[in-house]
């Protein structure tokens, strides 16, 4: 039976959104783009199969589809932009099949001007067809929040803005089958914007925050107490809490140099927010050296062990983890590094394989420190805070006194 939508790229963008369409009883075809995809288990998978979802590695099915969404992942280039080859590579697959009145929506992260510019000319070269005219062509930021229960692609409002104001009806259309309410953007740059502001309102308020620890500490001041109270302000006021890092998919983006305008104005708190979230790994790693040379032990040496090794609690998930350049910075003050993480069997830094404690508490107590990275479920925190011989706690999880906070 052909599919009514075809989702392009099943990582953690695109798998939820199929889930959402199968849920809502649409036909869909998934088309993976490569090895990244996202986690599913043998029951879900079964769920979505008898719901008429059909994955696929044939390009030709794609052919058969109403409506596409490409939601092939952006990484970071090595100038500071964003390397679009998933896209280019989903763009040509699709563009050589393309049929005339099918709608195509991008829901990858990209710089206000890539749909209309980037992914239209790539779709039109490949096709032979003409955006706006022979087929609708739209963009709608991706919100998935993977491991958030309360909010999915179901009941979290979707933006959407097309080329043209059939375009966007188009897209509405879709959208409006999956999703409880569709917010109707001016336009395919407005669209791509929204995701630009989210994205960077978290990191610069998350920058804000992790500043805010570095000198809480100098201060000898309780952060973790300083957030408590100021969250019982009932307006002007979002609580965000302060980490090792950021990590993900939601990359910070500064549009110098990157944009159909060079020359236009700099993001420059997003770039300064990202300077701070980068240099957190670092500060981390100092904060121990100086923890383990308070307690008459040198970092050299000194067995280190770190918890919860993915960007989130509770997935297994270590895109962008920060945990990766805190045990390069351990590893270079000359530290033993070992972790642990309910979610990963095996973790290679550098291409590099890092020892895994199969016993956590016994590695706990035999670690000359212990380093809190992420606070998954399945950690007992009070039981670890005890049998730990010295515990930093970066994500402010344990109990107050128990640990050495960030």
């Amino acid at each position: 039976m052909p599919a009514d939508l075809a989702v392009i790229g099943l990582g953690p963008l695109g798998l939820p959104l199929a889930q959402a369409a199968v849920a809502a009883g649409v036909p869909t075809l998934g088309y993976r783009t490569g090895p990244d995809s996202g986690s599913l288990t043998a029951a879900e998978l079964r769920r979505m199969l008898a719901r008429g979802f059909r994955p696929t590695t044939s390009p030709d099915e794609l052919a058969r589809v109403r409506t596409a969404v490409i939601c092939a992942p952006v990484t970071r280039a090595a100038d500071g932009g964003l390397d679009l080859t998933e896209v280019a590579s989903a763009g040509r697959t699709l563009a050589a099949r393309l049929r005339p009145h099918t709608t195509v929506i991008l829901e990858s992260p990209v710089h206000p001007g890539t749909t209309d510019g980037f992914l239209r000319d790539v779709l039109e070269r490949g096709s032979g067809l003409t955006a706006g005219r022979d087929f609708h062509l739209a963009y709608s930021p991706s919100r998935v929040d993977p491991g958030n229960r309360s909010w999915t692609p179901g009941n979290t409002p979707t933006v959407v803005g097309g080329l043209t104001p059939a375009c966007t009806e188009s897209a509405i259309a879709f959208y409006s089958r999956i999703t409880d309410r569709v917010v109707r953007a001016r336009g395919l740059r407005e669209a791509e914007t929204v995701h630009l502001l989210e994205t960077n309102y978290r990191h610069v308020n998350i920058a804000l925050v992790n500043e805010m620890a570095v000198l809480c500490h100098g201060l000898g001041v309780d952060l973790w107490d300083v957030i408590r109270c100021a969250e019982t302000k009932p307006f002007g006021f979002q609580a965000f809490r302060p980490g090792p890092g950021v990590g993900g998919h939601g990359l910070p983006r500064d549009l110098t140099a990157h944009t159909a305008d060079p020359d236009g104005p700099a993001l420059r708190m997003v770039e300064l927010a990202r300077q701070v979230n980068d240099g957190m790994p670092l500060y981390v790693a100092r904060r121990a050296a100086a923890l383990l040379n308070e307690h008459g032990k040198s970092a050299r040496g000194a067995r280190v062990l770190l918890l919860g090794v993915t960007y989130k609690p509770d997935l297994d998930d270590e895109r962008n983890s920060p945990a990766e350049e805190i045990a390069v910075r351990l590893g270079e003050l000359g530290a033993q590094v070992l972790f642990h993480d309910p979610y990963i069997g095996e973790w290679r830094v550098r291409d590099r394989p890092v020892p895994r404690a199969d016993s956590l508490h016994e590695a706990a107590a035999n670690a000359d420190l212990t380093i809190l990275l992420q606070q998954h479920r399945a950690y007992d925190l009070q039981s670890l805070s005890v049998k730990a011989q010295l515990l930093l706690d970066t994500r402010g999880a344990t109990p107050t006194g128990a640990a050495h906070r960030l």
